[in-house]
């Protein structure tokens, strides 16, 4: 019984571990994503400052 106890509580504290990271995360801005880099990948830059010779 005594395991269990110590189970659930440790449990706990890594729930509120990962909870308190989510939030600071949140705060900080990580989500703030308003172009996916997923997406971004596919559209082509346009460089004018760069010499690229085609062939």
């Amino acid at each position: 019984m005594d395991a269990l106890i110590v189970l659930i509580l440790v449990s706990m504290v890594v729930a509120g571990s990962f909870l308190a990271a989510f939030l600071w995360a949140v705060k900080k801005g990580q989500y703030e994503d308003s172009f996916s880099p997923s997406i971004r990948i596919l559209f082509e830059e346009k460089n004018e400052d760069k010499d690229v010779k085609q062939l």
